[in-house]
């Protein structure tokens, strides 16, 4: 945050809190450090007097060696501007901290995650159990001394492929060749699953007299994992009465390969294309986000063509990513894949740009630290120009002309799955679900990155909250993306696409850095700490999908079962990013 604003803010926390909140002086670190009985007084002091009123990100880190545990948030205000970034350290051994839901409700899940990965407690948190292991899981496996069955070294490279070159496969020297364990006296006969136990018990079975003096019960379904509608490996179970929801639970983790984990063991560029397979519809975004990060840690600035570039692909991807939310709505909407047909096509010749550009469609792997691997082929510009001119504008207006106006959409749409603009910064919703909410935050205009501010364009809001104005918030932000692109694409400059040599190791300097882009779900970021290894410390991603999912139950209750699966879709998930 600029010099005076800071200066104005540390006064102000002193003089509330005194010697209970300091800076954080570790080099090359950010923030304050925020005693632990302290934490709620200061949360609920930093939203209502200092205006942060949205917690985006909650990480936990371990710090082994100082033998302590350490949960950083991440709380912005919507008006826009930087982050205040503050902290809680606790003993490694008992780690607790307040839960912060009661006053900012979308650290629920994350929360949950920091449980789950790492095994902080959350005082006070409403439901905390395991959100994306499995219930019988044994340990927390983002704890640093965490080690899985097939372990071999702790970074990658490892030695039996470089520079040895004796290969050989890790899993015929574990017993049964199985990556699992167990807790101690498991068998799969005597295991009861107390997670799903916990779950029901949540949602509670309520009795309902019709006032004839026989009553009804509520009742509890699960909605997927395995049906369509709940867009790849995602359950909602949902207490009913009747067809009407009372209550719901998101309940995700089956596509989960802590992805977290392997990062901290790769290299920093070899995290670049697994990136891609976070939200693997938005693979450029991805690379963006994670991009950023890193290079605030090396000092890194890319070349002009690299900036524009970047521009370019990000802005393809939001009008890649919106074209195919809306068929996929259609769809869960019940217009069986005629409309998605329309969007596909679309998808597909940006596809053929992304391909071009990087060698793939969907896992692009295109941007590097400091620019970008390779230029643009002979006659792709051209193509972007065609596609920002002249295709992309007529087709969006084609797609509204059948969907817009459409009663059977209308219908289906408006006022369902309903989140006010004060639920939707509370549950930190974020993207096209913030936007359609009425409040108009759009990190590429609150606090912008790479050279956003130099394009004219407007931030997309709505006003209602419902499935129908987030269909309209992503015709609106195509719009948007396509005014970006002309600018872009026009502005192009000549020039080199990297900053120095292309290098296939990178030292990192010691410190933490958060970059952060808004990607067609909502803002992504990459927290990464650095202790000047080629390995990050810490790599965790504020996962738009994930977090998104939060508000779910909100918009959910007093809706049909079959309006359900219509919020889910206007709500807009990749699972590959929920899990992670």
């Amino acid at each position: 945050m600029a010099e005076t604003e800071s200066t104005k803010v540390l006064d102000e926390i002193k003089t509330k809190f005194g010697d209970a909140v300091s800076p954080d002086e570790r080099e090359g670190y950010d923030g304050y450090l925020v005693r632990a009985e302290n934490l709620l007084d200061f949360a609920t002091f930093v939203r209502d007097a200092l205006g942060y009123d949205y917690l985006s990100s909650v990480t936990g880190v371990d710090y082994i060696v100082e033998d302590k545990m350490e949960v950083v948030y991440h709380a912005y205000r919507t008006s826009g501007g930087p982050a205040l970034l503050f902290k809680v350290q606790t003993q490694r051994e008992k780690s607790v901290v307040p839960s912060l839901v009661s006053i900012y409700p979308g650290a629920d899940f994350q929360e949950r995650e920091a449980w789950d990965l790492l095994g902080i407690e959350f005082e006070g948190h409403p439901d905390l159990r395991r959100i994306l292991l499995w219930d019988g899981f044994h340990g927390h496996p983002l704890r640093k001394d965490w080690r899985e069955a097939y372990f071999e070294e702790d970074q990658k490279p490892f030695g039996n492929r470089w520079p040895e070159g004796k290969v050989y496969r890790i899993e015929d020297k574990v017993p049964f060749n199985k990556n699992v364990k167990y807790p101690a006296n498991f068998t799969p006969e005597g295991w009861v699953p107390e997670g799903e136990g916990t779950l029901y018990a949540s949602l509670g079975r309520m009795e309902k007299s019709n006032g004839n003096g026989t009553g009804s019960e509520h009742i509890v379904v699960n909605l997927g994992p395995q049906h369509p509608s709940t867009h790849g490996v995602f359950r909602m179970v949902a207490e009913l009465d009747g067809e009407t929801i009372v209550d719901l639970k998101p309940v995700m983790g089956y596509l989960h390969r802590n992805h977290e984990k392997i990062g901290e063991r790769n290299t920093y560029i070899m995290n670049m294309p697994f990136t891609d397979r976070l939200d693997y519809i938005c693979s450029m975004g991805n690379n963006f986000a994670y991009a950023l990060s890193v290079e605030k840690l090396m000092d890194v600035q890319p070349p002009e063509r690299a900036e524009y570039l970047r521009v370019i692909m990000a802005e393809l991807t939001r009008v890649v990513n919106h074209f195919w939310a809306i068929g996929f709505l259609l769809n869960d909407l019940g217009a069986f894949f005629t409309p998605a047909l329309y969007a596909i096509n679309e998808r597909e010749l940006i596809l053929d740009v992304f391909e071009a550009v990087s060698g793939s469609r969907m896992m692009c792997n295109y941007f590097r630290f400091g620019g970008l691997a390779r230029d643009l082929p002979p006659g792709t510009a051209e193509v972007i120009r065609d596609l920002a001119f002249e295709r992309l504008p007529e087709k969006i207006d084609e797609l509204e002309r059948y969907l817009t106006e459409n009663e059977i959409v209308r219908v289906r749409g408006e006022g369902v799955g309903v989140l006010t603009a004060e639920q939707a910064i509370g549950f930190a919703a974020a993207g096209p679900v913030l936007r359609a909410s009425g409040v108009p935050y759009d990190v590429r205009k609150a606090e912008p990155y790479s050279i956003y501010d130099r394009f004219d364009f407007d931030v997309a809001v709505r006003y209602n909250g419902d499935v129908y104005d987030r269909y309209l918030i992503r015709v609106d932000e195509i719009r948007q993306s396509i005014r970006i692109l002309q600018q872009a694409i026009q502005d192009l400059p000549e020039g080199e696409i990297q900053t120095g040599r292309p290098q296939y190791q990178v030292r990192v300097p010691a410190g933490e850095s958060y970059g952060r882009v808004e990607n067609p779900k909502g803002e992504l970021g990459f927290y990464v700490i650095s202790d000047g290894s080629p390995t990050p410390y810490r790599y965790h991603i504020r996962a738009p999908s994930f977090i998104n999912v939060t508000g779910m139950a909100e918009m959910s209750r007093g809706q049909k079962i079959a309006d359900v699966v219509a919020i889910l879709g206007s709500i807009d998930i990749v699972l590959g990013e929920t899990d992670r």
